[in-house]
């Protein structure tokens, strides 16, 4: 290695760097037709195919998993437009880096050399340095390529995203990670030492990750293998990527409404895989049952009274018993409320009498229903004429509770499924009843 470093300003060319990088970096795309699995994008007819075909590029925001070739795609928007590359990060980045990085881009644009900017991570920039961007972009002092794995339209300000496309990458499919690897093994000159079946279980170890997928397939080129690998040999010998998933952004909240509409849509095999995909991921059991607590009410309701029950005696199992054990009376839960009939009849009463509630103010309920517990209260009417139910035939009165100058509301109305089924055959014979007794 001395030989690499003999030079006068002691840094290595790219050829020189090259042979002793990472196997990811050695295998960067050169040109926008290497990049694998966003054809959708850098294809003739895709937006920065059609950009760079025309020679005008736009400030672009790339959202797209780890892995999936953003700052790849970035330096060669730069190299097809001959743009100055500018790379930060808003990782180690601040206000005085980028007042330094708009200087120098001013600076070179006076000599007629344009920049393009690339920021990784720029959801990590907050408000004001966002904002920073502005002007300069609307001068066109820098094209902006910002890079994130975030849901931008939560991340990033709605100014800045006025002036800047938002650009998709997929996550790298099954095909596209295979490709990786042939290009791997083209450029190392050697084949990966594992079976077909192997070679299928190292792609979904990636989980969309080609940088993943790179660095697993370098420690296999380093290690003495003598014979192919089998899955259970290869998953000793590696470790498997974690799941992308952060409690508190976009994943998070995809996952959890995935999970309520598996859950609605009486999919009990979906609905175990979404609570799977959370639960491996490291989410707080407890939130999970607090949300099939509320589903129970929200969609099933009296359909099936059961559901509340079983949700909130899982809280209690899991409560008793913790995690690993405990998980399994969440899955029972999930499952149960899957394969319950569905009603959201008294999440849609709810909605309704809430909004009675607001619009009628204080309108007091009728005089034969208040409660007298004085001389005074008695004698001004309150309680009078009330009819006591039980010594009523068939337990029901078919008295008028609702205040003076409000229409009888129908909130509650029971679906024909379920429990409620029943519900619905007793609320129509009480109303049958009421007209009979009417005056």
């Amino acid at each position: 290695m001395q030989g690499l470093f003999d030079k006068e300003d002691g840094q290595l060319s790219e050829e020189e760097i090259r042979p002793v990088s990472p196997l990811a970096d050695r295998l960067r795309p050169r040109q926008l037709a290497d990049i694998v699995g966003q054809d959708h994008l850098v294809g003739t007819e895709g937006t920065i195919g059609r950009m760079v075909a025309a020679g005008r590029l736009s400030s672009i925001i790339l959202w797209g998993p780890p892995g999936t070739g953003k700052t790849s795609l970035a330096r060669l928007l730069a190299d097809q437009t001959e743009l100055h590359f500018k790379a930060i990060s808003a990782v180690f980045s601040g206000v005085a880096d980028l007042k330094k990085v708009f200087a120098e881009a001013e600076m070179r644009l006076q000599s007629g050399k344009a920049t393009l900017l690339f920021v990784d991570e720029i959801h990590r920039f907050n408000r004001s340095q966002q904002d920073s961007f502005l002007p300069y972009v609307e001068r066109g002092t820098v094209i902006l390529v910002g890079a994130t794995t975030e849901n931008p339209s939560f991340e990033l300000n709605a100014a800045l995203l006025s002036r800047a496309q938002v650009l998709i990458l997929n996550r790298l499919d099954a095909s596209a990670l295979a490709q990786l690897l042939e290009r791997a093994e083209k450029l190392e000159e050697k084949i990966l030492p594992l079976t077909d079946s192997a070679r299928e279980a190292l792609i979904a170890s990636a989980d969309g990750d080609g940088r993943f997928l790179l660095n697993q397939a370098e420690t296999l080129f380093s290690l003495e293998i003598d014979r192919p690998l089998d899955p259970p040999e290869l998953a000793k010998t590696l470790h498997r990527r974690m799941p992308v998933y952060d409690k508190d952004r976009e994943g998070h909240y995809n996952l959890i409404s995935a999970l309520h509409k598996a859950l609605r849509g009486s999919d009990p095999q979906a609905s175990l895989y979404y609570l799977a995909r959370m639960l491996v991921a490291g989410e707080e059991p407890l939130y999970l049952l607090r949300r099939i607590v509320r589903f129970a009410s929200e969609d099933i309701g009296l359909a099936d009274p059961q559901a509340l029950v079983q949700a909130l005696a899982a809280k209690d199992a899991y409560d008793f018993l913790g995690s690993p054990e405990g998980e399994l009376a969440i899955v029972q839960a999930c499952l149960y409320c899957a394969t319950a009939p569905k009603s959201n009849a008294a999440y849609k009463a709810q909605k309704m009498a809430w909004k009675s509630a607001r619009q009628t103010g204080s309108l007091m309920p009728p005089q034969n229903i208040l409660n007298a517990p004085t001389k005074l209260m008695k004698d001004i009417g309150y309680g009078q004429g009330y009819s006591y139910d039980h010594e009523n035939d068939d337990g029901f009165s078919g008295d008028n509770y609702w205040p003076e100058g409000m229409e009888l509301e129908h909130y509650y109305q029971p679906v024909d499924r379920g429990f409620e089924h029943k519900i619905r055959e007793r609320l129509a014979y009480w109303e049958k009843l009421r007209a009979e007794k009417a005056p």
